[in-house]
């Protein structure tokens, strides 16, 4: 799971993301995330903790020194460093959400999409467009299809949903992707 640290950004997104949490906790899912307690990050875990939901946060060493771990987590694995927290998370995990967000979980997306593109996490990837956040970025890969820097069926790597009660039928229902999308990695 992908989302945000800021306080700072419009109530909705940390709405949206305690709402998720909940709805993912209900179902069953287990949630991986990055183990911060503020932002859409600590409201995605006081939803899932809230309705009984296993959470697992992964958190860099440098921001366990500095006390932003989530204290209500199943578990929190302090780990050496972002880079360690990006492949820990993505590969204990059987897909990926992505919530709006900085530049840190833009990077984070970007990353799983390449690894997907490449064949090597063939996994759902769902966008939950809060207030249309991800438009511009979904706008941008057509561009790049448009002007042949990737496949037209690179488009479907991803899903995009308009709120967190379609997040769960995403994960479930995501059109296959194997290691054969090796094939056209390269345009």
């Amino acid at each position: 799971m992908y989302c945000a640290s800021s306080s700072a950004c419009d109530a909705e997104y940390h709405d949206v993301a305690r709402r998720l949490g909940g709805l993912l906790a209900d179902r069953g899912f287990s949630i991986i995330y990055g183990g911060g307690a503020v932002g859409s990050m600590g409201a995605l875990a006081d939803g899932a903790v809230a309705r009984g939901g296993r959470v697992v946060g992964v958190l860099p060493k440098f921001m366990a020194d500095l006390e932003w771990g989530h204290p209500g987590l199943a578990e929190l694995r302090v780990v050496e460093d972002m880079r360690v927290r990006k492949h820990m998370m993505l590969s204990e995990s059987d897909g990926v959400v992505a919530l709006p967000g900085g530049s840190g979980t833009l990077e984070e997306l970007l990353e799983a999409l390449t690894l997907k593109r490449l064949g090597l996490y063939t996994h759902p990837i769902v966008l939950v467009n809060t207030r249309n956040y991800f438009e511009p970025l979904v706008r941008l890969f057509e561009h790049a299809v448009a002007e042949r820097f990737m496949d037209p069926r690179h488009l479907d790597m991803w899903q995009v949903v308009d709120s967190p009660e379609n997040v769960p039928a995403a994960l479930e229902h995501a059109p296959p992707w194997s290691a054969a999308a090796r094939e056209f990695a390269a345009v």
